[in-house]
C-alpha cells in the first residue's frame, strides 16, 4: 500500500483502468470461446443427426440392414461417408453387430458403444469416444417397411474438425479481443493525460487540503473575494463580498452581465492587473484590487478583492473639512494680522483719523460668503462654506451665499450633508474655472423646510452637454483625462440617497451657455437632505453679543 501511495494519482487511474480493461476483455473472450464451443458441438451433433436420418431414411439401405446384406450396406454407408466428410458411418443390426464401418476389420463385430436408445426407436446426440476416437455423433433407427427397428445408423465427426473450427473462430475473436485491448489502453491513457491537465497535476491529498484552505480563507478574511475564470464567469463569492455587493453573483454567469457596480464589472471583465479602485456599491465605498491569476502557464482567471473604505471615507471627508477650515483659519488669521499691522502702523505715526477711517472701512468691508451671512445659522455648515469660498478664491472663482438662503436650524448629519455640499461645490468650481464666462462665480442656494435642508448650487459654467446628462452621476465617469476622478457626484448622490433624499441636475444650463458676459448660468444641481436639520432654537446662538462658535453652540 505505502508502494502504492507512492506512485501518482494519475498513473495509479491509468493502471488501475488497463487492469480494468484486460479484466473485462479477459472475461468477454473466455465468455465467447466458451459460447463458441458449444455452438460448434451443438452444430455438429446436429449434422451427424441430419446426415444419419438421411441415411436411415434410404429405402435400399433399410431393406439390405433388414436382409443382413452385409456388402450392399458397407457400400452406401462409404459412399455417404465420403460425401458428407464424416469420421464414420455405421451400420447395425438390432443385436448392435456392425453391418458397416471405414475399418472393414470391425465389420461383424459389436459396436463400442451403447445402441440400446436407438434400437429403442429414438434419436441419439452425443459426445463419445469410439473405435476412431474423439466425435460428435448422432444415432437414429433403421424402420423396415412395416415399421419394425431392423437396425441402427451411427454417424460420427471427428473432435479435431470441431476444435479447429473453435480455433479458428477463437482466432477472429482475439483480434477483436486485441484492437478492444488496445483501444481501452489508449482511451485510459488519453483519460489519464486528461485527469492530470484538469487538475493540474495536483494528487487529491493536495486537492482536499487546497479545498480546506480555501474555505478556510474566503470565509475567514475580513475582505471580499469574487473571482472568476479564464472566460469571465463568476467562479467564487463569499460571503463579505456577498455582503459589500448588497447581492451575491450566481456561480457561472458572466461578470460582464450582471448588475454589478461600474468598475468592479470592468475589473472582472478586463484582464489585467489593477490596484486600489474606489468604486461605488449601494451605500459604501469599496477598494477593489484585481488580480490575474497563473499557474504552469495555465490561465486561471482574476481575482477581486474588495474591502470597505465606507468608515476611511468618511473621516477621510472629516479630515478634509478639517484642513479646508484650517486653511480659512490660516488665511483670516494673516488677514488679521495684516490688518492689526495697518492699523498699528497708522496710530504709531500720529494718523489718528485715518486709523478710525480704517477701521469703519473694515467694519462694513463683506465677509467672504456675501451679503447675507446671518441667513445661515448653523456654525459648522457657516464654517465650511467660508473654507469653500477661500479655496475657490484661490482658483479665480466667486463662491457666494444666495440671499434667499435661510437655514435657522442646526445641521444634524454635519458629515453627510458637508459630503453633498462639498462635492457639488467642488464640481460647480471646477466647471466655472474652464468655463468661458468670466468673472467665474458659483452660488449656493440653502433653505430650510421644517427637518430637511434644500440645497442649489449653480455656476457660471458652459453646462452639461445634452449628450452627457445621463452619465454625469455613474460611477467613474469623468471629462477629464487624468485618472482617479469620478467619484464626486455619484458620492454625493450616495450620500443623499443614504439620508433618504437624492441628488439630481435640475437645469443643464447648456443651451444659456455663451462667450463672455455674465448672462446666463451654467449647470444648477439640486439636493433634498430630509431630516438633517434640527430645531431653529439650538443653532444660531448668540453668546455674549456675537454668534456663538461649534463648540459653544453644541455642533
Amino acid at each position: 500500500m505505502r508502494r502504492l501511495a507512492r506512485i501518482r494519482f494519475a498513473r495509479q487511474i491509468l493502471l488501475f483502468q488497463i487492469c480494468v480493461v484486460l479484466l473485462v476483455v479477459g472475461v468477454g473472450f473466455a465468455l465467447v470461446g466458451w459460447l463458441m464451443d458449444r455452438q460448434l458441438t451443438d452444430q455438429y451433433e446436429r449434422r451427424a443427426l441430419a446426415v444419419a436420418h438421411a441415411v436411415a431414411a434410404d429405402p435400399d439401405i433399410a431393406d439390405a440392414v433388414a436382409a443382413g446384406d452385409v456388402p450392399v450396406v458397407s457400400t452406401d454407408a462409404e459412399r455417404v461417408r465420403h460425401a458428407t466428410h464424416a469420421l464414420f458411418v455405421v451400420v447395425t443390426d438390432t443385436r448392435g453387430i456392425r453391418l458397416a464401418h471405414p475399418n472393414p476389420a470391425e465389420i461383424g463385430h459389436h459396436v463400442s458403444t451403447d445402441p440400446s436408445e436407438a434400437l429403442a426407436g429414438h434419436d441419439v446426440v452425443d459426445v463419445q469416444r469410439g473405435t476412431l476416437g474423439w466425435s460428435a455423433r448422432g444415432k437414429v433407427p433403421v424402420f423396415a417397411a412395416d415399421h419394425r427397428v431392423v437396425g441402427e445408423v451411427s454417424v460420427g465427426f471427428a473432435a479435431d474438425d470441431v476444435r479447429a473450427n473453435w480455433l479458428r473462430v477463437l482466432a477472429d475473436a482475439a483480434l477483436f479481443a486485441g484492437g478492444a485491448l488496445l483501444l481501452g489502453v489508449a482511451g485510459s491513457a488519453l483519460l489519464s493525460r486528461r485527469l492530470k491537465t484538469q487538475t493540474l497535476g495536483l494528487e487529491p491529498r493536495e486537492l482536499a487540503e487546497l479545498v480546506q484552505e480555501r474555505e478556510a480563507v474566503l470565509h475567514g478574511v475580513g475582505e471580499g473575494v469574487v473571482a472568476t475564470d479564464a472566460g469571465g464567469r463568476i467562479t467564487v463569492c463569499n460571503d463579505e463580498a456577498a455582503r459589500l455587493l448588497g447581492s451575491r453573483p450566481p456561480v457561472g454567469a458572466r461578470a460582464a452581465a450582471l448588475a454589478l457596480p461600474i468598475r468592479v464589472r470592468a475589473a472582472l471583465s478586463r484582464r489585467t492587473d489593477q490596484e486600489r479602485m474606489i468604486a461605488i456599491a449601494g451605500d459604501r465605498v469599496l477598494v477593489a484590487t484585481s488580480r490575474q491569476v497563473h499557474r504552469d502557464g495555465h490561465d486561471l482567471g482574476t481575482v477581486l478583492t474588495l474591502r470597505d473604505r465606507t468608515d476611511i471615507e468618511t473621516l477621510t471627508r472629516e479630515l478634509d473639512t478639517v484642513r479646508s477650515l484650517s486653511g480659512a483659519v490660516r488665511a483670516q488669521r494673516h488677514e488679521f494680522a495684516n490688518r492689526l499691522h495697518t492699523l498699528a502702523g497708522l496710530l504709531q505715526t500720529g494718523h489718528h483719523a485715518e486709523a478710525v477711517e480704517y477701521l469703519h472701512a473694515l467694519q462694513d468691508a463683506p465677509t467672504e460668503l456675501g451679503p447675507a451671512p446671518d441667513g445661515i445659522r448653523d456654525p459648522y455648515l457657516h464654517a465650511f462654506l467660508s473654507a469653500k469660498a477661500a479655496e475657490a478664491g484661490e482658483a479665480d472663482v466667486r463662491l457666494g451665499v444666495a440671499d434667499v438662503s435661510w437655514v435657522p436650524g442646526r445641521v444634524t448629519a454635519p458629515v453627510a450633508v458637508t459630503t453633498v455640499v462639498g462635492n457639488l461645490v467642488d464640481n460647480a468650481v471646477r466647471a466655472a474655472r474652464l468655463g468661458t464666462r468670466q468673472p467665474a462665480y458659483v452660488e449656493v442656494t440653502l433653505l430650510a423646510d421644517g427637518a430637511a435642508l434644500h440645497v442649489s448650487v449653480a455656476d457660471s459654467g458652459d453646462g452639461v452637454p445634452a449628450g452627457l446628462r445621463a452619465q454625469i452621476f455613474a460611477e467613474g465617469f469623468t471629462t477629464r483625462i487624468s485618472t482617479g476622478h469620478g467619484l464626486g457626484l455619484a458620492l454625493a448622490r450616495q450620500a443623499a440617497r443614504s439620508l433618504g433624499g437624492d441628488v439630481r441636475l435640475a437645469d443643464a444650463g447648456a443651451a444659456d451657455a455663451g462667450v463672455g458676459g455674465e448672462a446666463g448660468h451654467g449647470a444648477v444641481f439640486v439636493a433634498q437632505l430630509p431630516a438633517t436639520l434640527d430645531s431653529p432654537g439650538a443653532a444660531g446662538v448668540l453668546v455674549d453679543g456675537r454668534q456663538a462658535g461649534p463648540e459653544e453652540a453644541g455642533c
